[in-house]
């Protein structure tokens, strides 16, 4: 009778075969976990003075539509506060929007900032990767000559 082959020998085996550096998996998932916390506070914080501003904007137009909806003495008057109110929406619009390319450019300045360091980071674990497989490599290869 033919013996049955005991594949948990064989799995062990072949896992044996191609040793994986655990280490290194987890060193890069904690470094993307980072980077993905530093993002999400660039655009938290965006979000945040974003809705800041649209807040502020929001409430300073009720009030002056409240003032330009009060009755008035005169016909010429509703023509004056519209007028008016149409004057500082149009100034005030500009200043919220020059706000909200100041929150923008902030925003691309930090994540250039991130990437860059993050790129840097990578370069550095890559240098170091390729060093210590070089030696591994250097090491093999010596013991391979001597034992001849």
């Amino acid at each position: 009778m033919a013996k049955a082959q005991d594949f948990n020998t064989v799995m062990k085996d072949l896992m044996g075969a191609f040793p994986v550096d655990t280490k290194a998996m987890e060193d890069a998932f904690k470094n993307q976990a980072a980077l993905n916390e530093k993002f999400s506070g660039v655009a938290l914080g965006a979000a945040e003075k974003s809705a800041e501003i649209s807040g502020k904007w929001a409430k300073e137009t009720l009030a002056r539509l409240n003032d330009m909806t009060k009755a008035k003495s005169e016909p010429a008057d509703y023509a004056k506060a519209a007028t008016d109110f149409a004057s500082v929406n149009a100034e005030v619009a500009a200043e919220n929007m020059a706000a909200f390319a100041e929150v923008a450019k902030k925003v691309q300045m930090e994540t250039v900032e991130l990437m860059m360091s993050a790129g840097k980071d990578l370069q550095e674990d890559a240098s170091k990767a390729v060093k210590k497989a070089t030696d591994e490599v250097t090491a093999a290869a010596k013991k391979a000559t001597t034992a001849k």
